[in-house]
C-alpha cells in the first residue's frame, strides 16, 4: 500500500507507509558498494525518505572524514559499529561507540571522523510542512 504523500525519490518504496529493513544486511551491501572502494572511504544508503523525515545508513572506513555537514532540520546520529568522532563548533568533540546516540539542533555544522571502521544511522527531520505546500 502506497502513501498518499508525494514521493521525493525515484525509489517510491522509500516512502511507503510501512518500511522494514534489516540493518545488518544493509551494512553488508554497503561494504560491497562501489562507493566503498573510492577515496572517500565511505558509502551510504537512504533507508527511508519521507518529505519531512529521512534515515540514512552510513558506513565509513577507518580514517575517513565527512567535513562541513549541516542539515536544515535536527538530526540524530546513532552509532552501530566501530567508533566515530563528531567535531562540533567551539572545538567540542563527541566520541560515539555502538549504542551511543547524539542529537544536534538544526543547522549546526559538524564533521564526522571514523576512528575505526564504523557505521551509524543518521536521522534527519524537517519542520512540519504546510499542507498547502504538499502537492497531490
Amino acid at each position: 500500500m502506497r502513501s498518499n504523500r508525494v514521493s521525493m525519490t525515484r525509489l517510491p518504496e522509500l516512502a511507503d507507509q510501512v518500511i522494514r529493513r534489516n540493518v545488518s544486511d544493509e551494512l553488508e551491501k554497503l561494504k560491497k558498494a562501489p562507493s566503498w572502494q573510492r577515496e572517500s572511504g565511505r558509502s551510504s544508503e537512504t533507508l527511508v525518505k519521507y518529505e519531512e523525515f529521512r534515515i540514512v545508513l552510513v558506513r565509513m572506513k577507518m580514517g575517513s572524514y565527512m567535513s562541513h555537514h549541516r542539515a536544515e532540520g535536527p538530526i540524530s546520529i546513532h552509532a552501530l559499529k566501530g567508533k566515530v568522532r563528531v567535531h562540533l563548533p567551539g572545538d567540542r568533540m563527541e566520541d560515539l561507540k555502538p549504542g551511543d546516540l547524539l542529537t544536534l539542533q538544526r543547522c549546526l555544522e559538524h564533521d564526522v571522523e571514523a576512528l575505526e571502521e564504523s557505521a551509524f544511522l543518521l536521522t534527519i527531520a524537517w519542520p512540519e510542512i504546510e499542507p498547502s505546500a504538499v502537492k497531490t
